[in-house]
Formats: C-alpha cells, structure tokens, sequence
C-alpha cells in the first residue's frame, strides 16, 4: 500500500498547486490573474518538486506520472506487480486535487462567467496552442520523451535535492517545448482533472474537450517507452 499511498497523496499535491495556479491565473478576482507563461511553467515545476516529496517520504518511487511508471516497467526498470497501484494512485490523486482546486477556487468560478473570461478546461488539463493532432501528439511524445530519458539519468529522484531538481527539468520542459501543448507529459495529470471537471459542479464551465484528450494521454506514454527503450539500447 505505501506505493498507492504515496503516488495517490503526491499527485494528490501536484494537482492542487498546479491546477492552483491555473485557476488563479485565469479566474477573474484572483491576485495572479493574467500572469505569464514562466508563472505556469515554475509553478508546474514546484508542484512536481513537493508531490515527489511527499510521495518519497510516503514509500513510493515519487513517479506520479503514467508515463513514467509503464515506461520504466515496459523495459525492467520498474516492478510490473506495482504497476496498478501506482496508476490508481496517480489517477485518484489527481482527481482529488482537481476536486479541491475546485471547492478553494468555487467565488471565483462564480465570478468568471464564461470560456471567453478564462474559466474553461484549460485549468485543469491541456489544450493545444494550434489545433494540429498529429503535431500535438508528437508535441507531448517529444515532451515526454526528453523528461523521462533525464529521469532515467538522475538515479533515485526522491532524495535529498533531487526533487528540486525534477521540478526545474519540468519548469525548463515547460519554457522549451511545453509553448505548443501546454506540456502535459502526464495522462493522470491531464485526465484525472478533467475528468474532475467534466463531472463535478464547476460553476459556469465550459466543455471538457475529450475529442483531444487521447492527445495527453497516448503521446506521453508513447515518449516515456522511447526513453526507456533507448536508455536500455545505450547502457
């Protein structure tokens, strides 16, 4: 159970301040809002940074990522008999992040009336930046494939200051490549929010855009097994 236990109370953390910061980014009446891409993509990576964390401290591998945890097993990394506990992990604590996302952010969901105001999808899952679904998958295939490949490279990234290192990787990933997709790298990430959304009392939202949502979730996967797979072709 510590494995569940920690990637469910690590992504748990992750969504709240990261989907957070979306909200205040975009809601109206909030002190971030309109803030700037480097907002987002520091906050994305100080919300990895603490999840790891906790979800070290807690007896997991700090994965909180899909992408991550069916990579490094596919290619003998990672245990396969861990592998349900963790994704169900990654997916509930996601969607109890969203959750209380939505409860702290609920006046200013009132007070954001429409998409057109920023209460949409986007604070809680990816959408592209130009619509173009073959380059979106390649987008956050690419994406994931450079976050993976560097983790396979850190060694143990729940000690000491390497979580404060995987937030920076996330941060830089956002700055470098996240522009074009809005770097999900992550299927629970992306999918437990916006199932969160799509099911739960937003006040005023908008659609939940599941036409696009096999983007976030067979992209990442699809980068984080290249990775792996290479990382085993070069040692």
């Amino acid at each position: 159970m510590n494995g569940f236990m920690g990637e469910f109370l690590g992504t748990m953390i992750l969504i709240v301040l990261g989907a957070g910061s979306g909200a205040g980014l975009n809601l109206n009446k909030t002190y971030a809002k309109g803030q700037n891409w480097l907002f987002v993509s520091l906050a994305w990576g100080l919300a990895v940074t603490m999840g790891v964390y906790v979800a070290g401290m807690l007896g997991s591998d700090g994965h909180l990522n899909p992408a991550v945890t069916i990579g490094f097993a596919a290619f003998g990394f990672f245990p396969w008999s861990q592998v349900l506990p963790y994704l169900l992990g990654q997916f509930l604590g996601a969607f109890i992040g969203a959750a209380l996302v939505i409860i702290q952010f609920t006046p200013h969901f009132k007070a954001t009336t429409n998409e057109a105001e920023g209460n949409s999808v986007g604070i809680f899952a990816t959408r592209p930046a130009i619509k173009a679904p073959f380059f979106n998958f390649l987008s956050e295939l690419i994406t994931t494939f450079v976050f993976v490949f560097i983790l396979l490279n850190l060694g143990n990234f729940t000690e000491g200051l390497k979580p404060f290192i995987v937030g920076m990787l996330i941060a830089v990933i956002g700055m470098g490549l996240g522009t074009t997709t809005g770097f999900a790298i992550n299927p629970a990430r992306d999918w437990g929010p916006r199932l969160a959304y799509t099911i739960l009392p937003v006040p005023n939202k908008g659609g939940a855009e599941w036409s696009y949502s096999w983007v976030p979730m067979v992209g990442p996967l699809a980068g984080g097994l290249i990775a792996a797979g290479l990382e085993v072709l070069v040692n």
